[in-house]
């Protein structure tokens, strides 16, 4: 039996207008609850940031977007359709894989697609594992969806049962590189299948196969474009949750929970408010700093971080697709400099700090390609995501990095290398631009000074991520977001809104 908030539930407190809030809120007014939600910023939101200037519309935040029917189904608890709020693009391309020998390879939504481009610049045998391959993925993702990431875990034992066995004897818990090894021998796809661990912090070196499915949810399942950006869905999810009755409070930072006895009975916000509560759903990136009680039960492994350029240019950039991995030559090497491998670079104990990439993969995105209303004419934005270690040495980053100075030096590196890659005429044409480093993620309160929070070691997957009902801490608090069950990324941010709200519905 899943444990369930006990108690009252009538009125919620949600902290945090982001995904994962607004997912919550959703459910708990569907469910007929009192639903506040405070945020401490101007609008909603959270990671999913938006920035307007001289007619270019910057998303700060997530540039991916996959699994539009999880954000339809938290709209569908208030009686609202997706399709009437949000207009939802298919990408035909859903990446464009760029390699460092000069070849390319658009990575179709359509598997017939994709495979005659696999065909023509792989050949045949590798077109037929991409085949095998995509079909494992659906496989393995039907399993663990509902094995892991699909709803609550208490415990361990929360696991046994056949899927978890067929996950076992389908390698699921064996490396990832290796699984993705023993069906491509082309190692242009065997990057293109791999990358994806750092979206959930290892190295695919580490990584468990399982992690494959993120590669389902984006090149298995195809990728979306909200028409007006990114940053359209929390506003869409929020017009529906005011809509239903939920109450919005912008630039309200939260002080404290007060405790009575083993249950919080109000959130006191900054300014001296006291809002009353009989749950509250905390969404913040390090709970210990506002749960009374709370704690892991071992010291957290965080994800790399990034700096992300996000510009709006004055220039068509005519070929380039809506999204571009642009891989550099280095492989092993980026994850060894960015994740707790370092030590692979050998050295002492210091190689175990994480550095700069030498050679680095990026990922470009560039959503006016598909959506002209976010670039004036004859302008496009684009997002430029560079991995970089974060700030904590036990994950592998490197608090001695001095992103003041090195920000700087390393968003021009950036900006040069995509230039030398074919992005002719970038940097003169920027008109507006936003940079983020690990430093203002931290300013921001996420953990390490990365926006990927925990990684997503074997000690921080599935019962043993922190739930959204922890043990210790106040027994009417529950948690969402990306720090907690089942992880990182835009659909699992959703999901942990919806198991948080079942943790009060019941």
């Amino acid at each position: 039996m899943v444990r369930t908030v006990p108690g009252r539930t009538d009125r919620v407190v949600v902290v945090g207008a982001g995904l994962a809030g607004l997912s919550a809120a959703l459910r708990l007014r569907g469910a007929g609850r009192e639903v506040t939600v405070v945020e401490r910023g101007p609008g909603p939101g959270g990671r999913a940031g938006r920035i307007e200037e001289r007619g270019y519309a910057l998303d700060t935040g997530p540039s991916v977007f996959t699994a539009p029917e999880l954000v339809a189904d938290a709209l569908a608890a208030v009686g609202e359709k997706l399709e009437d709020l949000l207009q939802m693009v298919p990408l035909e391309t859903t990446y464009r894989a760029q390699f460092a020998d000069g070849s390319h390879l658009d990575v179709h939504a359509d598997v017939d697609a994709f495979a005659a481009e696999v065909e023509a610049l792989c050949g045949p045998g590798e077109a037929a594992a991409l085949r095998r391959y995509l079909a494992d993925l659906a496989e393995l993702y039907r399993l663990q969806l509902t094995t892991f990431i699909d709803r609550n875990l208490d415990t361990p034992l929360d696991l046994l049962g056949p899927e978890l066995v067929q996950l076992a004897r389908r390698g699921g818990f064996g490396r990832l590189s290796r699984h993705v090894e023993r069906f491509f021998n082309d190692d242009r796809l065997r990057r293109l299948f791999s990358f994806q661990a750092l979206y959930a912090g290892v190295s695919p070196y580490r990584a468990i196969a399982a992690y494959a499915v993120i590669a389902q949810l984006d090149i298995g399942a195809g990728v979306w474009h909200p028409v007006g950006g990114i940053a359209a869905v929390p506003r869409a999810m929020a017009a529906a949750a005011a809509d239903a009755g939920v109450e919005f409070r912008y630039h309200a930072g939260v002080r404290e929970l007060e405790v009575g006895g083993s249950r919080v009975t109000g959130v006191l916000l900054d300014d001296g408010e006291r809002l009353p509560a009989d749950a509250v759903v905390v969404t913040v990136d390090r709970p210990e700093t506002l749960v009374p009680g709370f704690r892991r039960l071992r010291r957290p492994v965080y994800s790399p971080s990034c700096v992300a350029v996000h510009v709006g240019v004055r220039s068509e950039l005519p070929g380039q697709a809506h999204h571009t991995i642009s891989f550099g030559a280095a492989w092993r090497e980026v994850f060894a400099e960015l994740t707790r491998d370092g030590r692979l670079l050998g050295g002492g104990p210091g190689a175990r700090r994480g550095r700069i990439m030498t050679d680095p993969s990026l990922l470009v995105s560039m959503p006016s390609r598909t959506d002209r209303s976010l670039a004036p004419e004859g302008g496009q934005v684009l997002s430029i995501v560079a991995p970089t270690p974060n700030l904590d040495p036990h994950s592998g980053g490197n608090p001695d990095l001095d992103w003041t100075t090195l920000g700087p030096r390393y968003r021009d590196e950036v900006l040069a290398v995509l230039e030398s890659r074919g992005w002719t005429g970038l940097t003169g044409a920027i008109e507006v631009e936003h940079v983020d480093t690990p430093l203002t993620w931290a300013a921001q309160g996420m953990a390490a000074g990365t926006p990927f929070a925990l990684a997503h070691t074997f000690g921080q997957t599935g019962p043993f991520r922190t739930p959204t009902l922890p043990r210790r801490g106040p027994e009417n608090v529950v948690l969402a977001g990306s720090s907690v069950q089942p992880g990182v990324g835009v659909p699992m941010v959703v999901i942990s809104g919806r198991l948080a709200a079942e943790r009060i519905t019941g």
